[in-house]
């Protein structure tokens, strides 16, 4: 029976499974994003987020601890000292996965995981939204009304320049 075995074992055995979560997670940890299909994404979600949790806390006893998992002591020290400085006041959910549609050969769900706070596009609010305000029709029609005047006003001020 496999009553609360809730993790997808990807096809793979378990060692294979390790392997390649410990690589993605290294991949992902020192470039920040990485494509991948969406099963792998999912599951290397719930590999390297209790990692970076681990990492807040910078402990020889935590070091270790994600040093066995990762077996890179680059990796480790990226995590550690960049990384866990900029996740340090998140509570959670340091990863963002991106759906990116299928893969041409397969047709295998494909995906970007990355880790959040270091997305420069997601990061900026777009100013021009929050510029927007609701109006009344009636605002629209003072609008066009008075529009025509500054043309005129500006056609007045062009007029002696060009004598």
């Amino acid at each position: 029976m496999r009553h609360n075995k809730k993790f997808n074992h990807l096809s793979r055995t378990a060692s294979h499974r390790k392997a390649m979560l410990a690589n993605m997670a290294i991949s992902l940890i020192m470039h920040k994003r990485i494509t991948t299909t969406l099963a792998k994404a999912k599951a290397l979600k719930k590999y390297v987020e209790p990692l970076i949790t681990r990492s807040k806390n910078d402990t020889t006893t935590s070091r270790r601890v994600v040093f066995r998992y990762l077996q890179n002591k680059y990796a480790v020290t990226e995590l550690f000292k960049e990384i866990s400085v900029k996740v340090a006041d998140r509570p959670g959910g340091y990863t963002r996965i991106i759906k990116l549609g299928t893969r041409q050969g397969d047709a295998a769900e494909m995906a970007f995981i990355e880790l959040v706070d270091y997305d420069e596009n997601m990061a900026k609010t777009p100013k021009a939204a929050a510029k927007k305000t609701r109006r009344s029709r009636k605002s629209t029609k003072a609008e066009a009304t008075e529009a025509p005047v500054a043309e005129e006003t500006v056609a007045a001020e062009e007029a002696p320049k060009a004598e």
